[in-house]
């Protein structure tokens, strides 16, 4: 058992289900705990499980209603939602005897499970993605276009009331049938009450992380971050890879991979190092390789093997050994512990050796894991660590480590897929290896495009190999990447009081940051057709590019599909008709980002290194449609659930007129982590107006600053007390038309095309008076099929509605 801590290692469980909800004959048990999820366990012992284990919680749901038919020959159970037939026999679940069906005609033949096949899902996620160069296999996932998937427990261990795990019976089946149909949504919600929330992250992690594999010196490290600072490149966490610690020992003690003690000669002064990287406003992550236990040249070998019993006279090492509370306390207590004090927030677990332990089934990934994880949150603070995917249940102990992939396109390409799919798991705060790891070629534009995606993608680290030419530096990159990598990882910051409410409603209402598109279209093939595109917190959409530029017009193209209604490119203001697949195309220092109509994005006007909530905002209001949020906000560190809440609204015409209001309301709820004043900068993006809007504050109309850009309204309020409300009111609003030959014209002057083509279409355009008549024109020209489709674009944006 676990002899120290048991209350930090013990977690709060409702393991057992309502006796209502349970039907039992002989070695079976079925357990109705939702109208769509269906416990079924085969015990031959008959004493069933009812603790909580590695991946399952909680089981107590409240007994849905049920209807049981019950013969000599058969048990049957069915729900608004699945229906169960169970042929009685001996000897356990076979195909035969066991079936469930998911209700709802979701197919023709596929829509019903036989105990030992495997359904058919829309995949989950990996362990690792190390060493890929492109796609890999993926685990299955909960959701399923089939309307069913299983969850098989009969593996995984039994969590104890100590804190400690134990193997259970290995001849025991059981099995969680899932028939939500396509309610992906609902499926994650009921899954996070059987395995656990998603915790909240602290307010930090949502920054920009610099991670590199190389022997920084202390004086080093530091003159880079104030280079970062320099040129205004924003970061909130440091990580220091493995050579932090010392890395050259003699033979007999392994590699050097596994370490504790700092190498002094690198760091002469690790506390007051970390507690400079603190006051530039970095919190700082340590990597570790475990696997190798403790030998006998660590600063904390003798006392942690007097701890243990370990012979130190005759430098016998500590071993490795996960599996033994023994060395778990010890683990902690001399190897962590000390690091801690000193100022390491969280650790990065380099977990690579396997899935194997002394105990059959018991997963050594797992089990640093879930003690890391609960061991750092033994004070006031969220827990935090950084390690690999070990499996269902995994969600709870974020951030995950993707690995070490290559620097490559097709790596690139992979990567906004398999974070979309581990949403399908539950697993939401993946962190991948920004412009790859290991290999390739240097490439900017493949870098610009990886930053791209890593900006709206769950958490942005740059990493890269050990070696001189591999850094990620953005100025080794060329002026030109060095100028668009800076812009976007200065919006990543800006993006944070944004993220960080997506972080709250990811733990509190079990809504993923990163959406596939089915979800909220799931009975529309288009949202299975484009699967590197997904939403982006409740108010964006996001199609990476992740394909190089056409060389001749400087563009890169993605497929790309609009749901029905409008849409609004995010940076340059463009207005798009939904319902509809196109080819999207943008240039090197853009990237496909649409916004809803009515959406409402509040952002950081700053964008140094901290990340405290903001004095200054930018709040973006989308035009075309109603549209609220509500912005959450705490001290971005505890573990209390006390926040404040603001909400924005917009009000896109009122009844019968053409007037448009904004509202931002007084805070709600512990102001105590808010700024004592606030100034609100105010996008208005996609607005036409007939005069100039009016602003009040506490009712009472103020001056402002107003300036006029294209697509873009912006309304400066002076600085106001924290308590305040605002009213803004547009007369004679309607959506800005997109200027389609101002755009084209842009479009030609870019590429690199022949003069004379460049005035044949661009000719052709300005006599044409409608969007059919342009295309018929351009198809006469019979130009090239992708030029064609890259000025489509600019026509069809908003068919009909030119300025």
């Amino acid at each position: 058992m676990v002899t120290k801590r048991q209350e930090t290692f013990r977690l709060e469980v409702k393991p057992k289900a309502p006796e209502d909800s349970q039907v039992i004959w002989e070695q079976y048990r079925f357990t109705v705990l939702t109208p769509a999820m269906v416990r079924v366990e085969y015990d031959p012992n008959e004493t069933f499980e009812d603790a909580a284990t590695q991946t399952v919680l909680n089981r107590n749901f409240e007994t849905p209603e049920y209807k049981l038919k019950e013969t000599d020959e058969f048990i049957e159970i069915i729900t608004t939602h699945v229906h169960l037939n169970f042929h009685k026999e001996s000897g356990g679940f076979t195909k035969n005897n066991l079936n469930i069906e998911a209700l709802g005609n979701y197919s023709l033949y596929h829509s019903t499970w036989y105990f030992g096949d495997k359904p058919d899902t829309l995949k989950g996620t990996a362990r690792t993605l190390d060493f890929s160069d492109g796609p890999i296999d993926l685990e299955e996932g909960l959701m399923s276009k089939n309307g069913f998937s299983i969850i098989d427990d009969s593996h995984s261990m039994k969590l104890l009331d100590n804190g400690w795990v134990e193997k259970r019976e290995s001849n025991i089946v059981d099995i969680y049938f899932l028939g939500y149909g396509r309610d992906y949504l609902g499926t994650l919600r009921d899954y996070h009450y059987l395995t656990g929330k998603t915790p909240k992250l602290p307010r930090y992690a949502l920054g920009n992380w610099w991670s590199r594999y190389y022997p920084y010196s202390q004086t080093g490290y530091k003159q880079l971050i104030k280079k970062f600072e320099e040129k205004r490149i924003p970061f909130s966490v440091a990580v220091l890879d493995m050579d932090w610690h010392v890395t050259e020992v003699p033979s007999e003690y392994g590699s050097g991979w596994t370490g504790y003690t700092w190498n002094n000669e690198l760091f002469p002064d690790p506390e007051e190092f970390l507690r400079w990287l603190h006051d530039q406003g970095l919190k700082t992550t340590l990597n570790l390789h475990p696997a190798n236990g403790v030998q006998p040249f660590e600063e904390m070998y003798e006392p942690m093997a007097k701890e243990l019993d370990v012979d130190t006279e005759n430098g016998e090492p500590i071993n490795f050994d996960i599996a033994d509370p023994e060395f778990l306390n010890a683990y902690f207590e001399y190897l962590h512990h000390p690091h801690e004090e000193i100022g390491v927030d969280f650790w990065w677990i380099d977990w690579q050796q396997g899935s194997v332990t002394k105990v059959e089934g018991l997963d050594p990934l797992w089990m640093l894991n879930h003690y890391h994880y609960l061991d750092l949150g033994r004070g006031e603070n969220r827990s935090l660590i950084f390690s690999r995917y070990a499996g269902l249940g995994s969600h709870r102990y974020p951030i995950g480590f993707s690995g070490d992939t290559a620097s490559t396109w097709e790596a690139l390409n992979f990567q906004p897929y398999f974070t979309s799919t581990a949403s399908n798991v539950g697993y939401n705060w993946w962190s991948h290896d920004i412009g790859g790891h290991i290999g390739g070629v240097k490439d900017s534009e493949l870098f610009i495009r990886w930053v791209q995606f890593g900006v709206f993608s769950p958490i942005n680290r740059l990493h890269s190999q050990d070696g001189e030419f591999s850094g990620k530096e953005p100025w080794r990159y060329g002026l030109k990447a060095e100028r668009i990598v800076t812009q976007f990882m200065q919006l990543r910051h800006k993006l944070i009081p944004y993220l960080y409410t997506m972080n709250v409603l990811t733990h509190t209402d079990n809504f993923p940051l990163i959406r596939p598109m089915y979800y909220h279209h799931p009975r529309e093939e288009e949202a299975y057709e484009v699967p590197n595109q997904y939403f982006f917190g409740t108010q964006l959409l996001v199609a990476p590019i992740t394909t190089p530029l056409r060389g001749d017009l400087r563009l890169a193209q993605v497929k790309t599909w609009l749901p029905e209604g409008m849409w609004i490119d995010f940076f340059n203001g463009r207005m798009y008709e939904g319902g509809r697949v196109l080819d999207v195309y943008r240039p090197i220092s853009t990237m496909p980002v649409f916004a809803k109509a009515g959406g409402i994005v509040p952002m950081d006007q700053s964008f140094d290194n901290s990340v405290d909530n903001p004095q200054k905002m930018d709040v973006r209001i989308f035009a075309g449609a109603d549209g609220s949020f509500t912005m959450y906000e705490d001290d971005g560190l505890g573990k209390n659930d006390e926040h404040a809440t603001t909400k924005f609204s917009l009000k896109w015409h009122e009844e019968d007129t053409d007037w448009s209001y904004f509202q931002i309301q007084e805070p709600e709820g512990d102001w105590e982590c808010l700024p004592e004043k606030r100034q609100y900068t105010l996008t208005f993006v996609g607005f036409s107006y007939d005069e100039v809007p009016e602003v009040y504050v506490k009712d009472k109309l103020v001056d402002v600053n107003f300036t006029k850009r294209g697509k873009f309204t912006t309304v400066e309020i002076p600085e106001q007390e924290i308590d305040s409300w605002y009213f803004v009111r547009f007369r004679g609003v309607s959506a800005k038309k997109n200027d389609m030959y101002g755009e084209i014209f842009r479009f030609l002057d870019r590429a690199q095309l022949s003069t004379s083509l460049k005035e044949k279409i661009y000719t052709t355009v300005r006599k044409s008076r409608n969007s059919a008549r342009v295309i018929s024109g351009l198809l006469a020209l019979d130009i090239d099929p992708d030029l064609l489709e890259a000025l489509s674009e600019l026509i069809w944006a908003n068919p009909g509605d030119i300025d």
